[in-house]
């Protein structure tokens, strides 16, 4: 199942999606109670998925305004740096690598995690805001995305998927010129709109995480176009990593890295501009698309 935020009349709240026949049904409609967001709904998904069926005539999704899934998350936002080997080697190449000493060490021997805040978080559709003269070289990075389920601390691979309530897309557009200047990630990472989100969600049981295409266009040209089968470190290998020493909650975000084909990897870089469209395309899940202006 597919399971969106949404704005309607004035009032937010969690849709069951069906983005084939165009149709949203609220779940507070469907389940005759109220669900309190969509960190809600995860927590309590397990009593009440057997209950929640389309019912009733759906509201048209043109109607109505998506959202980013979880729009504040309560948490940063985890992310994966360096985690498909192609990449790995462009980015050491571009020479704003701070993690990597030469060549040799371009793919990481462990995940290599750092985070964005939630404000920068925003849906599908909104803005990313050029930050004037505080950057210039702003990039995009299409990237698959784990919403967690089940809580847990010291999640072992085997266990990893059943922590694993569904998935979503978000570009980690990113200031390369900040990221450089101040050898770490976060600040370049974090700026407000830097972290669009979505579609929606779509439940674990519905696709295979481990063979995904990934694909991402700016403007018409197709920038990135991969598939997760080519991740460095899979996603139990992230959620092991992660869960050792932090207690993962119900809602939690972790964007699992993104493929060759980012601005930075092209000679001279081909950093976004303003009034450029970039769409991210995730096969079984769908299309997260947002202008920066």
């Amino acid at each position: 199942m597919k399971f969106a935020t949404f704005q309607m009349d004035g009032r937010t709240a969690v849709g069951l999606v069906e983005p084939e026949n165009g149709g949203i049904w609220p779940l507070e409609s469907i389940l005759g109670e109220p669900v309190d967001g969509m960190v809600d709904l995860i927590r309590r998904y397990d009593g009440l998925k057997e209950r929640i069926r389309p019912t009733g005539r759906a509201i048209d999704l043109a109607s109505v305004r998506i959202g980013a899934p979880i729009p504040r998350p309560a948490r940063n936002v985890m992310c994966v740096g360096k985690n498909y080997h192609d990449h790995a080697h462009e980015f050491a190449r571009s020479g704003f690598d701070s993690s990597a000493k030469g060549k040799a060490d371009a793919v990481p021997e462990v995940p290599i995690i750092f985070t964005k805040v939630p404000e920068s978080v925003i849906a599908d559709g909104e803005a990313i805001r050029h930050p004037g003269e505080i950057s210039d070289s702003i990039d995009y990075e299409a990237e698959v995305t784990v919403i967690i389920g089940k809580g847990g601390r010291g999640i072992t691979r085997e266990q990893a998927y059943g922590h694993v309530w569904g998935y979503t897309i978000i570009n980690d557009v990113t200031a390369r010129d900040v990221q450089g200047r101040h050898k770490q990630w976060f600040l370049g990472k974090s700026f407000d709109t830097f972290c669009p989100m979505g579609p929606w969600i779509v439940t674990a049981d519905e696709i295979d995480p481990a063979s995904l295409a990934v694909r991402c266009w700016v403007n018409d040209e197709l920038r990135q176009d991969a598939n997760t089968r080519d991740l460095i470190f899979d996603i139990p290998t992230l959620i092991e990593t992660i869960s050792a020493g932090i207690t993962l909650m119900p809602g939690d975000v972790i964007a699992t890295g993104t493929p060759a084909g980012v601005g930075i990897g092209f000679d001279p870089p081909k950093y976004l501009k303003r009034g450029d469209r970039v769409t991210i395309e995730v096969e079984g899940i769908g299309r997260l698309a947002n202008t920066l202006e």
